[in-house]
């Protein structure tokens, strides 16, 4: 089995589903489920916080138990199982329930690809960012595939579709993986495993992880209210997965091309060029709260997104033993995918109430502290 060309292609499968349940989520649960955006972003963000837990816990104890292949194929099924209890579900006590359960299960597989990413890169030879573009290719993809059929059916397709993505990724898992994912860890390897208190003794590592949670945390207003704004400003069903994809398409042209030219950079260099993107997309959206403005807002999307990912995935793969990227992942997830962008959903969706883009304004109380961060610790760090 090829390494890249698997890692490739269950990064796009993945990012398919993840393209249905990012972008479209909160607005299936408000268009179909009859929920108030209120209703919407507690359910969310409190399905944010089971996230968070559930990688920085559940994921790294499994992973010290189970091969890299069997964790993806037992979240791949578990998140089919859970999505299913969605079709019976209408109330918000009973999306609520249903919300935490796939919460738990569904977003661990990023922690875990991305491991098993790393792992491969380390010893498999990968190119990270040609493969993970796959994963961007696949996000595309699918939302253009989502904003056509929901253009059709109605927001009531959503479900359907992420049912059938998943699965095709549960298919993926039946396929032939990479000898070095099939390793069962022994109750040597237990013994002899890092810890995630190990990870705080590299001094850099904290500072590292705060910065790319902020970074990644300011994406909650557009990962969460996007979609409704778009909507807001008039955009037809047809149109928004195109505006959306645009974010995208710049990210995939940046993944493809990042292991050339970034190189020779330092992550502590990509972190303050994300976090300067960062700053003017949002106030790009607060101060023209218009189509157009957001439409170019989207092409930030490589610097406030893509260029903070993979400035961490460099960090870990040149500062981190090979036992410790799924504790690095598995944190990184918990707190820059989960509890703080869950904090951030909470916040964001009481201040859409008040103004929409008052919401996205209030995401550069994380960007401003990035680069402060940044500024004053890459020297004393070097990172």
């Amino acid at each position: 089995m090829n390494h890249q060309r698997w890692m490739s292609q269950n990064f796009f499968v993945f990012f398919m589903t993840w393209g249905i349940f990012l972008p479209y989520w909160t607005g299936w649960l408000v268009q179909a489920k009859g929920l108030s955006v209120t209703e919407a972003s507690i359910i969310m963000g409190f399905g944010l916080l089971a996230r968070g837990v559930s990688s920085l816990f559940a994921f790294p104890l499994i992973s010290k138990y189970w091969s890299s292949h069997t964790v993806i194929l037992v979240l791949t099924a578990g998140s089919l199982a859970a999505t299913i209890l969605y079709i019976p579900s209408s109330s918000f006590v009973g999306l609520f329930i249903v919300t935490m359960v796939f919460s738990i299960i569904f977003p661990a597989l990023l922690p875990a690809l991305e491991s098993t990413a790393g792992v491969l890169v380390q010893q498999g030879g990968v190119h990270y960012g040609k493969s993970r573009s796959y994963g961007s290719i696949g996000f595309v993809v699918s939302v253009l595939i989502i904003s056509m059929i929901t253009g059709y059916f109605g927001e009531q397709a959503i479900l359907g579709s992420m049912i059938t993505g998943l699965c095709f990724l549960l298919l993926m898992c039946l396929l032939p993986a990479p000898a070095v994912l099939l390793v069962k860890p022994t109750a040597k390897n237990r013994k002899e495993s890092l810890t995630m208190r190990g990870l705080w003794q590299v001094k850099s590592f904290p500072i590292v992880l705060l910065i790319v949670v902020l970074l990644q945390g300011s994406h909650a207003s557009y990962y969460n209210y996007g979609y409704i704004y778009l909507q807001d400003l008039g955009v037809k069903k047809y149109y928004i997965g195109m505006i959306i994809n645009i974010a995208v398409m710049f990210e995939i042209f940046y993944f493809l091309k990042a292991d050339h030219l970034f190189k020779k950079w330092q992550p502590s260099s990509l972190l303050l060029l994300a976090a300067s993107g960062s700053t003017l997309r949002w106030l790009l959206v607060f101060l023209f709260p218009n189509v157009w403005v957001f439409m170019l807002s989207q092409s930030l999307h490589a610097l406030s997104f893509g260029v903070a990912h993979y400035a961490f995935i460099l960090y870990i793969t040149r500062n981190l033993p090979k036992q410790q990227i799924p504790n690095a992942q598995g944190m990184y997830s918990a707190l820059a995918m989960g509890l703080g962008t869950a904090v951030l959903t909470l916040a964001g969706g009481l201040l859409y109430e008040v103004s929409p883009t008052l919401s996205f304004l209030s995401m550069i109380v994380c960007t401003l502290p990035a680069i402060f961060l940044v500024m004053t610790t890459r020297k004393k760090y070097d990172y």
